[in-house]
């Protein structure tokens, strides 16, 4: 799918991810506001920690995005 269809899985609660990822368990999640922190996108890293992440021009133009229905809140 695009990235556009990926936000929409984000919105919905949805974790996201690219098959082009060579980090297994890698995903991103939309984190809501909290406590004066503004919505943003977390990316959990292959350390299973997670990063605020933004995405590239590679990323926003990919169309190997999939969506996850279980979502981690880390």
């Amino acid at each position: 799918m695009n990235f556009g269809t990926a936000l929409e899985n984000l919105k919905l609660g949805n974790t996201i991810s690219r098959s082009g990822w060579n980090g297994k368990g890698m995903h991103v999640e939309l984190r809501q506001p909290t406590d004066g922190l503004n919505a943003h996108l977390a990316l959990k890293n292959v350390k299973g920690t997670f990063d605020t992440w933004v995405p590239s021009i590679s990323d926003l133009l990919a169309e190997d995005w999939q969506a996850h229905a279980e979502i981690t809140a880390g």
